[in-house]
């Protein structure tokens, strides 16, 4: 792997400069829209969290497309973050053993696809980049002669061991039974962190499925048990239950699979018809296993899938009325917690429903439809589109963090899932 070489001053300044530039921004995103199918995956399984443990064998793979007939010199590095996804004050040789500056040699070109695109992977930890401590990080891919302007930027964990959690997940809730709400209990016991003052020094956040705009944050338990931290009956543990996510698969272009309607040949690329969605707030739950979120490249014929599977254009319809003061987004792990232009409906007038087209690379996808008010802010919402069912089977992951005393960074003592 080459490597280039860069003073320590300008490695320092480097990175001050690029703690500063993204302060306000760390969510994982990609900012060059001729880049695609971003993702970060357990390469021994898909439906894992991005975690690794510290010091273990874990690793994950970090993968993307661009759209191109040639490869660009990419490069990326790491930064470290604190519980609030602010960078930590923490200098690169406290938190990476190696060079924080690496070059993507591992890429290829697509194989058999009507559109051109080369496929850019990166395994972490690697021979020249291991992380030494634990925590909230991020990784920026760069143009190795523009390093002030980042591509895309992606988010994982690196965790200890030094907090064993136990919770579970109920839909008798302090906001109703079995209605629609799931509230979170849980307990958590610190391990070989001595001197730690659990009002002050622990953070603890829980996702829903992942998700950055459902993340409770917890800056104190409700009590202390010995030493384990009790956290039950709280309101910021209560989330809307949601409902199970749709999904549809688009592996090959000889048949339509699962959830899709027709596709065709149209331009330059393939378009699927998925079969037209209605509003399910007013109907019954009903269960489905679902990946919570989650969408996985495929394509039936190739040998390898992240060059076989093609760029197809999807065409969403959602039979419902028009909302007057809010906006429908299609939302999954394939639009990253982003909801602006790309995955917002538009309500066709003359059909009475609303419609998008999204560009995806063939596979298996999960998503749901939510609404957030016209101004774009707040937090979005299934309760109009898809209901809020009690029985939904959601996943929370649960990180604790722990502050030591006068330190400059926080460290992830602990990651949990709840079911």
């Amino acid at each position: 792997m080459k490597i280039k070489t860069v003073s320590s001053a300008a490695i320092w300044i480097l990175s001050f400069f690029c703690s500063t530039a993204i302060a306000t921004d760390t969510s994982t995103r990609i900012f060059n829209p001729n880049f695609r199918t971003l993702k970060v995956m357990n390469p021994d399984n898909f439906m894992s969290p991005p975690v690794i443990r510290l010091n273990s064998p874990d690793r994950l793979v970090i993968s993307f497309d661009e759209i191109a007939e040639d490869n660009r010199w990419l490069q990326y590095r790491i930064l470290h973050c604190n519980a609030d996804w602010q960078p930590s004050r923490l200098v690169e040789s406290e938190f990476i053993n190696g060079f924080n500056i690496c070059d993507i040699e591992d890429f290829a070109y697509s194989e058999n696809t009507f559109v051109h695109f080369v496929n850019y992977r990166i395994e972490f930890p690697n021979s020249t980049m291991k992380p030494l401590v634990s925590g909230n990080y991020l990784l920026q891919v760069f143009e190795s002669e523009n390093p002030d302007n980042t591509l895309l930027q992606t988010r994982f964990l690196v965790t200890e061991e030094s907090a064993a959690t136990e919770g579970s997940v109920s839909g008798r809730t302090d906001m109703g039974h079995n209605t629609e709400w799931q509230q979170i209990d849980m307990s958590v016991t610190l391990r070989g962190i001595e001197n730690a003052n659990p009002y002050q020094d622990i953070t603890v956040s829980v996702l829903q499925n992942g998700s950055e705009a459902s993340r409770r944050t917890l800056s104190r338990p409700q009590r202390v048990e010995g030493g384990t931290l009790v956290f039950s009956h709280l309101p910021e543990l209560v989330f809307p239950a949601g409902n199970e996510y749709r999904r549809f698969e688009s592996i090959s272009n000889g048949f339509p699979g699962m959830g899709v309607d027709s596709l065709r040949f149209e331009g330059s690329n393939y378009h699927v018809w998925l079969k037209k969605d209605s509003g399910r707030a007013l109907r019954n739950y009903e269960y489905d296993r679902t990946q919570h979120g989650r969408f996985l490249v495929r394509e039936y014929n190739a040998t390898d899938s992240d060059l076989g599977a093609d760029y197809i254009t999807v065409h969403f319809m959602l039979d419902m009325p028009r909302l007057r003061d809010a906006d429908i987004y299609i939302d999954g792990e394939m639009t990253h917690d982003r909801f602006d232009s790309s995955n917002r409906m538009v309500f066709d007038s003359e059909a009475g429903l609303y419609r998008l087209e999204m560009p995806l690379k063939q596979g298996a996808y999960n998503y749901r439809y939510v609404t957030l008010p016209v101004s774009g802010k707040g937090i979005p919402s299934s309760k109009l589109t898809e209901g809020n069912k009690f029985e939904t089977g959601n996943e929370y992951w649960v990180c604790v963090y722990y502050h030591p005393p006068g330190s400059r960074g926080d460290r992830l003592i602990g990651f949990y899932t709840i079911q």
